[in-house]
């Protein structure tokens, strides 16, 4: 015989069946979305590590395109063909693209040309390369007291020794930071290193960063003068600031022939840099061949997208890939 219900209990079993319908519903919900969550990271995942394979393709095909370039000249790069800048489409199974694009990687200033040295563990610093720097930032109107103290600041931040330049900095300045950190003494391996430089902003540094590049090598920027675009003018009037202007740097570019120019000498003798003195190892700094070539790649792939930059060596043949980074640039 069942004991009867008391009155305050009436429904309380229902109550209870409810309550726990509703917190298994809840589990229940929670679990489907992390099971939602985690398929979704998962096919992103296999999107991202099938478009790097694919982008790394593509390079495989640009460097070879960049080789065939520079086999139909071998003496000098031009801006024939209508390469540098270009992006082309490439089609990828799938339904995926990749959009491709080469550029002139040495027509920019190399901020490791700060110091000079052949072993990234013995640098020293490369006045040349300090003025050029300097002579950069004042074009694009940073305050001469400041270009000069990030000019000698970056070589200080390569070169091997704890002495900073007139105007530099070494640890005991980084040491004084609200969070500590000490100079590299080595190799920019980025551009984006610059911005922990003494003396640099983030506004200096927004205008300065479509002008740099940070080549694995301590040389002299190697601006292709066959290849040099009116708009980069800045960067033959770095070589000489007080000889060669802007009009003039503008006069050589526009006064170049279709062709381009078959040697230096001819370059010189041109009208608009008769009369231009330089130091050696700056007179032997404009080039008529690329050598570096710079490589942007988005890979578009089942709702992913995939961004790549590389910088192609092609001082030898085969030209190869000599640095590699994913995502933007900073």
């Amino acid at each position: 015989m069942r004991a009867p219900v008391r009155p305050g209990e009436r429904g309380a079993a229902l109550l209870a069946v409810l309550l726990l319908v509703a917190v298994m519903g809840a589990l229940t919900a929670a679990a489907l979305e992390k099971l939602r969550l985690s398929t979704a990271l998962a096919v992103n995942m296999a999107a991202l590590d099938q478009a790097r394979a694919y982008a790394i393709g593509v390079e495989s095909l640009l460097a070879l395109r960049i080789d065939d370039l520079i086999a139909a000249s071998p003496e000098r790069t031009t801006l024939a063909g209508g390469w540098n800048g270009e992006t082309r489409q490439v089609p990828l199974p799938g339904g995926g693209l990749a959009l491709a694009t080469i550029r002139d990687g040495g027509n920019c200033f190399n901020i490791n040309s700060v110091a000079d040295g052949r072993l990234a563990t013995a640098l020293t610093p490369r006045a040349s390369g300090m003025a050029q720097f300097t002579a950069l930032l004042r074009l694009l109107e940073v305050p001469e007291g400041i270009a000069v103290r990030i000019a000698d600041s970056a070589g200080d931040w390569v070169d091997s020794d704890a002495n900073p330049n007139r105007q530099g900095a070494e640890d005991p300045v980084y040491a004084g930071a609200e969070q500590p950190y000490r100079a590299a003494n080595t190799l920019f391996a980025d551009v984006s290193e610059l911005r922990a430089v003494n003396g640099m902003t983030a506004e200096i540094y927004d205008r300065v960063k479509p002008w740099l590049c940070a080549l694995p090598t301590t040389e002299l920027s190697p601006v292709n003068v066959n290849t040099l675009m009116p708009e980069q003018a800045p960067l033959l009037v770095m070589l000489a600031p007080e000889q060669i202007g802007i009009a003039r740097a503008r006069q050589a570019i526009a006064g170049r022939p279709a062709a381009g120019w078959d040697s230096l000498t001819d370059f010189y003798r041109g009208p608009a840099m008769e009369g231009v003195l330089l130091p050696l190892d700056v007179q032997m700094q404009p080039q008529l061949r690329t050598t570096w070539f710079a490589v942007e790649l988005v890979i578009e792939l089942s709702g992913a997208e995939l961004r790549e930059t590389a910088l192609v060596d092609a001082r030898l043949s085969p030209a190869r890939v000599a640095v590699r980074r994913w995502g933007s640039d900073d």
